[in-house]
């Protein structure tokens, strides 16, 4: 446990040094922005074992709302924030108490549903600015002392919201609640043998992972002063999946160091296509910036194969049998 806190904190002071490295600040705010997205999808399907395929209507509902409730209706930044976690929240609760009635493929297949749903609604709602999005969302002060409209001011804000949205999601696991999760996730029939009110448990576990689902979708409207469709299409419902299964399903850190993965590829494989058009002036090239998810998507793939427990659980696997050789008597 010490060392894991000592990882934690080691972690916590790279980051908070990186913009003085010469690291782009917007860059590193996007990855801790998709890490507290994917961190809450696997406290769902990881520790759980829900498999939702609508995890985008949470951070989009959370990104639309925060975007209106600073630029519409004039609320504080702190306040835009916890109404954006608090609608993504209510959404969980409403999309969780329909979803859970049912297990498996239908619960996935129930949740794709209702984003798509919310999708919708998004995309012909007038606050939202349809296709456009909602644009030029003002990031004010933090508490009317921090200006944020600093890039370097509003990261340290951002960094510190991951680091409690993860202290949530670490103290959830290590819990007896998070034990009865787990439980749930690798038999659940025993479980309710027990007497424990599963439903009750998926539900609860649902919301939470909605909120800070939420959580990681306001800030993210921070960070780009704007809420747009991509936030909430099934696309990024696909997306958070696979930062997950690449980083570590059911590990702590392996969804942060999916989402870093993922945000790096998308940037320096559409770099990549330019260049390479321009070194060989095959047109083809050039188009890769926008058909960028079709390279990522081969990468995927091809780590999937390779690395079944995702990264960070190879890792972990490989240090598991190193002891187990060592401690084996001669």
């Amino acid at each position: 446990m010490k060392r894991h806190a000592l990882g934690y904190l080691a972690f916590a002071v790279i980051v908070a040094i990186l913009p003085f490295v010469g690291v782009y600040p917007i860059f590193v705010m996007k990855v801790l922005c998709y890490a507290l997205f994917a961190c809450a999808f696997n406290l769902l399907l990881g520790f759980t074992g829900l498999l939702s395929f609508g995890h985008a209507a949470f951070l989009g509902t959370a990104a639309y709302v925060t975007g209106h409730a600073i630029k519409i209706w004039g609320l504080p930044t702190e306040l835009g924030l916890l109404a954006g976690v608090g609608a993504a929240a209510l959404l969980g609760l409403v999309m969780g108490a329909v979803a859970i009635r049912r297990s498996g493929i239908y619960f996935a297949m129930i949740t794709l549903a209702l984003s798509q749903m919310v999708f919708f609604f998004f995309l012909q709602a007038r606050f939202t600015g349809g296709e456009d999005g909602l644009q030029g969302v003002p990031r004010g002060t933090l508490l009317g002392i921090i200006d944020l409209s600093r890039d370097l001011n509003l990261y340290y804000v951002v960094l510190g919201v991951f680091a409690l949205g993860f202290f949530i999601i670490w103290r959830t696991v290590n819990s007896p609640f998070g034990q009865v999760l787990k439980a749930l996730r690798e038999n659940e029939p025993r479980t309710v043998s027990l007497g424990y009110d599963v439903e009750r448990f998926k539900l609860l576990a649902f919301v939470l992972s909605a909120a800070l689902a939420g959580l990681a979708g306001s800030a993210k409207t921070l960070v780009f002063v704007s809420a747009t469709l991509s936030d909430a299409t099934w696309q990024m419902s696909g997306l958070v999946i696979l930062m997950t299964l690449i980083g570590g399903l059911g590990t702590l850190t392996g969804p942060v160091l999916g989402a870093f993965v993922v945000v790096l590829l998308e940037n320096k494989v559409g770099d990549m296509g330019v260049a390479l058009a321009r070194m060989t002036g095959v047109e083809w090239f050039a188009g890769l910036g926008e058909s960028v998810t079709i390279v990522i998507g081969l990468i995927f793939i091809i780590c999937v194969m390779a690395f079944r427990r995702g990264i960070v659980g190879e890792i972990g696997a490989l240090i598991d049998r190193r002891r187990q050789a060592a401690a084996r008597p001669v």
